[in-house]
């Protein structure tokens, strides 16, 4: 079975207009707005660019808003905003021609949702979109066309929550709950804590219309208050794994354009191969969804960015038995719902694939 078509020459060069268009309406509104300088990190190797300020009257430490990850692109747009040239833009014209010639949109809806959510600073804050509306970013991003794959209703979101050393800010202050208020037809709080904060939102008139954020898990397994956010965060095992490297990307639909962290694709694939193991009993057609995601990502992966991929496999089978054994869990069921593809990934992975684990502990 094949997983996507290549998106034509015309379509691929319309995303990547919508993208820099993007990147560099967020790039002005933030530089704009926030009157500070530009500063960088390097973190497990990578430089990422941030913009820092203080706000008016405050005698505290600088906050930091996330730019994103290095690159030529990149430090042009900042060199534009020293100079205050970077002006911004209107995404819509680009987001409907590359939408014409091809390229996967989001609902109108849920282009709303992460637009309101961004404009709150979601995404300056450093948290990425994960689930299935980073996997539709994906196909854009990577310039093919998934050929089949299941939509779903939940936006998912994650965060650090200040308990990771990453490349990723956690020190600005967002009210999240009220951008989730300030919706048209509106969202209820699920299982809201005694603050008030919830981790779980579900549209009024639609209650498969989620909005879920989480974080890695750290020591409690319930709903953790993010006092910096505005919202709690629900605690995942094996969430870090995505967090700890990402990228960005445009997420569009007629209207226009939003820039986007996302984590890198590769580290999401194995993600999905470690996770579908975790879903059991009434979340099997998760799991079916998570390996065919996986088994999407990996037939690109496998002929474009072999290296990436394995990479990416190695860190996250090099974390401990537990990581190991969902990992070849989540191989085996690759090899059964795509063998080609199941057994080319063995191969690849070769000397670095474990041996045969134990079954992790239910």
């Amino acid at each position: 079975m094949q997983y996507s078509d290549i998106l034509s020459s015309s379509a691929q060069t319309a995303y990547a207009q919508v993208f820099d268009l993007a990147q560099a309406s967020a790039l002005a509104r933030t530089a704009g707005d926030l009157p500070g300088s530009f500063a960088t990190k390097r973190v497990r190797g990578r430089l990422y660019h941030y913009y820092q300020y203080r706000e008016p009257g405050c005698k505290g430490p600088a906050k930091q808003v996330y730019i994103g990850p290095d690159s030529e692109r990149m430090r042009e747009l900042i060199a534009a905003a020293k100079a205050r040239t970077v002006a911004a833009v209107s995404t819509a014209e680009w987001a409907r021609a590359a939408i014409n010639l091809g390229c996967e949109p989001v609902t109108t809806r849920h282009y709303r949702i992460v637009k309101r959510l961004a404009d709150y600073g979601l995404f300056r804050a450093g948290a990425i979109l994960v689930g299935t509306h980073a996997f539709l970013a994906y196909g854009n991003m990577l310039g093919v066309r998934w050929v089949s794959h299941q939509y779903t209703q939940d936006l998912d979101f994650a965060h650090p929550g200040g308990h990771l050393a990453l490349g990723l800010p956690n020190n600005m202050q967002l009210d999240l709950h009220d951008a989730i208020s300030s919706l048209e037809k509106g969202f209820l709080p699920i299982n809201a804590l005694k603050s008030g904060l919830a981790a779980t939102y579900a549209a009024k008139d639609d209650a498969a219309l989620r909005i879920d954020f989480l974080t890695p898990l750290h020591r409690a397994d319930g709903p953790q208050p993010s006092a910096a956010l505005g919202v709690a965060l629900q605690p995942l095992k094996f969430m870090e794994f995505s967090l700890e490297q990402t990228e960005q990307a445009a997420v569009f639909c007629n209207e226009g354009a939003i820039l986007v962290n996302v984590p890198k694709p590769e580290r999401f694939a194995v993600h999905k191969l470690i996770v579908s193991g975790e879903r059991a009993g009434a979340f099997h057609t998760k799991a079916t969804k998570d390996i065919a995601q996986a088994a999407a990502l990996c037939e690109f992966l496998l002929e474009y960015r072999p290296d990436e991929l394995l990479a990416a496999w190695v860190d996250a089978t090099g974390r401990g038995p537990g990581w190991r054994s969902r990992a070849t869990q989540g191989l085996r069921a690759l090899k059964r719902a795509a063998p080609d593809i199941g057994e080319a990934l063995a191969a690849l992975i070769g000397p670095a694939q474990p041996g045969h684990e134990k079954p992790p502990a239910p």
